[in-house]
């Protein structure tokens, strides 16, 4: 009731989202430091305060590892910031990351009541403002833990599906070990992500976070080759493979063994795991190069095409063979690309790399495409043009067209069935191999896919683990 005593009328909805600020394009372009700067305690309010708190929310039905949005907004909205941070960790062991890397457009947010009346709501910018104020505060706020089990589980590698996986089953009382076999832990997270855009203290802390819980992380070890996995199962109850999708793909055109090919895994790998963007800080060089080209239109590939500009090269391409509307890449971080200047060559396809006399690439001969029916992914399919070749000068090319499992642990490990494309064959509910007690979850069994999609096989995985330890059931 308004001071007159009149039934005052329906709250009027606010579907404008509060913009995050970010570095400007012409400033970003020349450093490593994180592009976006998160919500200011301000601007979180003033979101968290737009969340329409629906009795049926069915933004938690678009979370693959099933936080409830609501409750933690809510939590934001009342100014009670720990009690927000706590209800995300009641699903979800990585917030800082996610809020930074999911793609909450097309899960979350894209199934917000908002977006029947074209609003939107930043669920993924208040949850990267909780876990960087609990951060800020200098202590992490630890959950409790079931009594233990006495149960053993090993984890074989550290990205987000075995981060999650161990994050849920210490929680259960299971002991766990994590075996990374880079130096340092945190996978895809790690060694595939620009500094730009998650930064490796981020994913330290997170990593540490686990390690708080009580995980056992260790690193420089190769599952495959230091240990076997039966040989683990000599000491463990449960294994759970997630190496993820770390074999990169080429196209087997001309060329690609000249020097300045790389696959974005090399590239990228260079800059973040070995901080080859520090250098001579760090002491991994990295080739300045002044025309790059980046095959491919994903997110890696606008990760690998910003990087080259802020490694110094004048010109940075992505090369797609479709067009812009069929680019897979968020569109957050191809808008972000534009703004810095990468330059996009759509409807455009190599065919072959020219070098000259040293073994160095020195062009890149394209042939150019049109699209003509829906294929199987339901984009329409590329098609070449007759007689459109053409070549565009470059000295590196990043080939970034996707990658598959590495074959190292199902070739050491009997029992184990694989796809054609390498991919491990388990139960996507369950994460249930074809052999007892073996579980795998993330882009091994899917292939290269997202953060959080990993961490949802992880939640399932650890599910179907704590059943079969606590009852033998599967």
């Amino acid at each position: 009731m308004n001071p007159e005593g009149q039934k005052e009328g329906p709250k009027k909805i606010d579907l404008n989202r509060n913009d995050m600020p970010k570095q400007t394009p012409e400033r970003r372009r020349h450093n490593f430091s994180e592009v976006a700067l998160g919500y200011t305690e301000e601007l979180a309010l003033k979101e968290a305060k737009r969340c329409l708190q629906c009795k049926k929310p069915r933004c938690v039905t678009g979370c693959p590892v099933e936080v409830d949005i609501p409750g933690f907004i809510s939590f934001i909205a009342k100014g009670d910031f720990m009690g927000g941070i706590r209800r995300i960790k009641e699903k979800n062991c990585l917030p800082a990351v996610c809020g930074r890397v999911c793609p909450q457009e097309s899960q979350c947010e894209e199934q917000c009541i908002l977006k029947n009346k074209k609003g939107e709501l930043g669920i993924g910018r208040l949850e990267r403002f909780l876990a960087d104020w609990e951060a800020a505060q200098g202590k992490v706020d630890i959950p409790p833990k079931a009594k233990a089990t006495g149960k053993k589980v090993a984890v074989v590698g550290s990205g987000p599906a075995g981060i999650t996986v161990a994050g849920d089953l210490i929680l259960l009382g299971h002991e766990v070990t994590i075996f990374e076999a880079l130096h340092r832990a945190g996978g895809v997270l790690t060694y595939g992500i620009p500094e730009f855009r998650l930064p490796k203290a981020i994913v330290a802390r997170e990593v540490d976070y686990v390690r708080k819980l009580g995980v056992n992380v260790l690193t420089d070890f190769v599952v495959g080759k230091t240990r076997t996995v039966d040989e683990l199962f000599k000491e463990f109850d449960a294994i759970f493979i997630g190496t993820g999708a770390g074999l990169p793909w080429f196209m087997k055109i001309p060329g690609e063994n000249l020097n300045g090919v790389y696959s974005a895994n090399e590239y990228l790998t260079r800059m973040n795991l070995m901080s080859g963007y520090r250098f001579p800080a760090s002491s991994t060089p990295v080739k300045k190069h002044l025309r790059v080209a980046v095959v491919g239109g994903g997110n890696v590939a606008m990760d690998s095409a910003r990087t080259a500009l802020r490694k110094g090269a004048d010109e940075s391409y992505i090369v797609y063979r479709r067009s812009h509307a069929e680019l897979p890449a968020r569109l957050e971080e191809s808008e972000n690309a534009e703004e810095e200047g990468v330059i996009f060559k759509l409807l455009t396809l190599p065919i072959r790399y020219i070098g000259d006399e040293n073994g160095w690439v020195r062009e890149m001969e394209c042939i150019r495409m049109e699209l003509g029916e829906p294929d199987a992914s339901g984009r329409r399919r590329p098609v070449e043009m007759k007689d459109s070749n053409f070549r565009m000068p470059v000295d590196a090319v990043v080939c970034a067209i996707g990658n598959s499992p590495n074959p190292l642990i199902p070739s050491t490990t009997s029992g184990l069935e694989v796809k054609q494309n390498g991919c491990l064959v388990a139960d996507l509910e369950t994460g249930k191999t074809t052999r007892d007690r073996i579980w795998a979850g993330g882009d091994i069994v899917t292939g290269a896919a997202t953060v959080i999609l990993a961490m949802g096989a992880g939640r399932k995985a650890a599910r179907s683990i704590h059943e079969y330890l606590t009852n033998g059931k599967v």
